[in-house]
C-alpha cells in the first residue's frame, strides 16, 4: 500500500573530480578508456525494451583519430519509428499511472549508478566518441547528468505540491498528468547530459518518449541507455531510435499521437520541425508542446573598468573549451581601446600555452571538432577571414584533418562590428573581437543587442557597479543566461537554469522546474461535500 507522502533526498550538486596526475580517479578513467577500445561495439535501436538490429550500419569513429573505429550503429527508418510509437503508446498507460515515488526512485537510482561505477564508462565514451577532454567530460556526462536526475526529482515534487485553495464545503486539487501521446526527444552531440536529460525529463513526469540521439554521439548514448535500463526503466518508456533526421523525424511528425517535442540543436532544424508540426496541426490528438534550445552568438562585453587579465581568461576559456562547440561558447567580444593592449597580451600569453591533440593525453586542453561536416563549415570561415579586408588573425588560423578534425584556437580582430563572424553562429574554436572607443560605450551596448538574432548567453566585465547595472538593463533581452565578471559558459543545474529566447529557443530553462512543468497537463478537480438541491439563488426572492 502506497499511502505515504515522502520527502525526496535533498539534491546537492555533484562534486567535480580533478583527475590530477597520480590520482586513483585518473588511473581508473585511463583503464576504462583502454578497455572501451579493445572491441567494436554493436549499437542497436531499443524499441519496447528490445534491441533491434536494422542492418543499416553507420560507423562511429573517434573525431580525433579517423582510424579508431569505436562502434557500428544500426540506423532506423519509418518501420522502426512506427514500432517505437506503438511501443510508446502501449507503455503509456501503466507508466503514467505508476506512483510518482516509483518513477522518482528509478532516476534517483540512475544518479547513484552514474556517480558510481557508470561514471568512468560515461566519461570515457564521451571522451572517445565526442572528443572531450577529461575535465569537459566530467562536468558534462557525469556531474551535470547526475544533477539533472536528482534535481528533476525535487522539481517534480515541488510541482505536485503546488495545489489550489479550497473554500468551505469543497476540496479543490490539481492533478498533473503526463501529456496524451508520446514526446519526441531530439538530442545533440555536444553534451551527453543534454542527451540524457531531454528524454528523461518528460519520462519522469509520466510521459513515454521516442529518443533520437545525434549519430555523432551514439557511443555515449548507447551506455546512457544501458544505465537507464539497469536503473529499472520499464520497457517502452524510452525508445532509442538512432537515425538521420528525415528518416526518423518525418514519420514521427506524421503520427497523430505526437504530444511534444524536446529539442536541442540548430535553429534551422528547429524551425523546420516547428513548420512540420504546424502543417500537421489538425491531425494531432492534442496540441504538441514545443520546447527547444537552438544555439547562440554569445558575447563578452568589457568596460574600461574591467580587469584585463580576467577578461582575457574568460575569452580563452569561454571560446575554446570543448573547441567552442557549446551553445554558450563566447564567439564575439567587445573590448575598449584603453584596456585592449593588456587584454591582448594576456590572451596571447595564455593561448601560447594551449596544446591540442588526443583525449587520452590529459595535457591537451583542446581536442578535435566533431566531424567532417563541422570541420569544413568552421574552416570556411577561417579561409574567408584570411583574405578579407579589415580582418586580422592574431592567433591560430591553422587546421588539419589528416588524422583527426583539428582546428587551432583562432582569434580574429575586425574593423567592422558587423563582419560575418560577429553575426553568424560558427560552433567551433573561432572568436572575433571588436575594439571600440571608450566614449562609444553606450552605442556599443546597443550594437551587442542588435547584431545577432540569438539571445542565449552573454557576459559583462566591469568593476564599476553603475556600468554593470546599465549593461544588464540594456542587454536584458540579449541573453537568457547573463554573467557578470565571468565567462558565458558553464551553467550548473539548480544554480543557473539554462536557456535563451529570440532565435536561441523557447527559454524553458533546463535545470529548473520551468522545463518539467512543460511536460504535464493539469486537471483541476473540485469536490463538493454538500451539493445544491435546488436551482434558485437568494437574489431571486421577492
Amino acid at each position: 500500500m502506497n499511502n505515504a507522502i515522502p520527502n525526496v533526498p535533498r539534491p546537492v550538486n555533484e562534486t567535480v573530480r580533478s583527475y590530477a596526475p597520480g590520482s586513483a580517479e585518473r588511473q581508473s578513467l585511463v583503464r576504462t578508456l583502454k578497455e572501451l577500445q579493445t572491441s567494436v561495439v554493436e549499437i542497436p535501436a531499443y524499441i519496447g525494451g528490445k534491441a533491434v538490429e536494422t542492418g543499416r550500419i553507420e560507423e562511429v569513429r573517434a573525431p580525433h583519430d579517423h582510424g579508431r573505429l569505436l562502434a557500428r550503429a544500426h540506423l532506423c527508418g519509418p518501420n522502426e519509428v512506427a514500432s517505437a510509437i506503438k511501443s510508446s503508446i502501449e507503455a503509456r498507460r501503466d507508466w503514467a499511472r505508476m506512483p510518482w515515488t516509483e518513477r522518482a526512485a528509478i532516476f534517483l537510482k540512475a544518479a547513484d549508478l552514474l556517480a558510481g561505477r557508470y561514471r568512468d564508462l560515461l566519461n570515457a565514451s564521451t571522451m572517445l566518441g565526442q572528443s572531450k577532454n577529461a575535465h569537459q567530460a566530467e562536468i558534462d556526462s557525469a556531474c551535470e547528468m547526475i544533477d539533472f536526475f536528482r534535481f528533476n526529482v525535487d522539481y517534480m515534487r515541488r510541482i505536485y505540491e503546488d495545489q489550489p485553495i479550497s473554500s468551505p464545503g469543497m476540496w479543490n486539487r490539481l492533478e498533473y498528468r503526463g501529456l496524451e501521446g508520446f514526446v519526441f526527444a531530439v538530442t545533440p552531440f555536444n553534451f551527453t547530459s543534454i542527451q540524457g536529460n531531454l528524454p528523461t525529463a518528460p519520462a519522469l513526469m509520466g510521459n513515454t518518449v521516442l529518443w533520437k540521439p545525434a549519430t555523432t554521439a551514439l557511443f555515449s548514448a548507447y551506455y546512457m541507455y544501458q544505465l537507464l535500463e539497469e536503473a529499472g526503466l520499464p520497457p517502452g518508456v524510452i525508445n532509442m531510435v538512432p537515425g538521420h533526421g528525415p528518416d526518423v523525424g518525418d514519420p514521427t511528425f506524421e503520427s497523430e499521437h505526437l504530444s511534444g517535442l524536446h529539442f536541442t540543436g540548430s535553429t534551422g532544424t528547429f524551425q523546420r520541425m516547428w513548420r512540420a508540426i504546424g502543417s500537421n496541426i489538425a491531425h494531432y490528438k492534442t496540441y504538441p508542446r514545443i520546447v527547444g534550445e537552438t544555439g547562440g552568438k554569445d558575447f563578452i562585453f568589457a568596460h574600461a573598468s574591467a580587469d584585463p587579465i580576467e577578461v582575457a581568461t574568460a575569452i580563452v576559456r569561454g571560446a575554446f573549451e570543448y573547441q567552442g562547440q557549446k551553445c554558450s561558447a563566447a564567439s564575439r567580444v567587445y573590448i575598449p581601446e584603453s584596456i585592449w593592449k593588456d587584454v591582448k597580451q594576456s590572451m596571447l600569453d595564455q593561448l601560447s600555452e594551449i596544446s591540442m591533440g588526443d583525449v587520452e593525453d590529459f595535457s591537451n586542453f583542446m581536442n578535435a571538432v566533431i566531424d567532417k561536416k563541422a570541420y569544413e563549415s568552421i574552416t570556411a570561415y577561417i579561409k574567408h577571414a584570411k583574405t578579407a579586408d579589415g580582418v586580422d588573425i592574431i592567433h591560430g588560423g591553422g587546421f588539419s584533418d589528416e588524422k583527426g578534425y583539428f582546428i587551432e584556437p583562432t582569434v580574429l580582430v575586425v574593423d567592422d562590428p558587423k563582419y560575418q563572424t560577429m553575426c553568424e553562429e560558427i560552433f567551433g574554436p573561432v572568436v572575433t573581437l571588436f575594439v571600440y572607443k571608450d566614449a562609444a560605450f553606450a552605442e556599443t551596448l546597443e550594437l551587442v543587442n542588435t547584431t545577432s538574432p540569438y539571445a542565449l548567453t552573454g557576459a559583462i566585465f566591469a568593476r564599476d557597479r553603475r556600468i554593470v547595472n546599465q549593461a544588464a538593463e540594456a542587454l536584458s533581452e540579449a541573453a537568457g543566461n547573463f554573467y557578470i565578471n565571468d565567462k558565458p559558459t558553464g551553467a550548473v543545474v539548480g544554480q543557473q537554469p539554462f536557456g535563451g529566447a529570440r532565435a536561441s529557443g523557447t527559454n524553458d530553462k533546463a535545470g529548473s522546474y520551468l522545463n518539467l512543468v512543460r511536460w504535464v497537463s493539469a486537471r483541476s478537480i473540485k469536490e463538493t461535500f454538500s451539493p445544491a438541491t435546488h436551482f434558485s439563488y437568494p437574489f431571486l426572492g421577492k
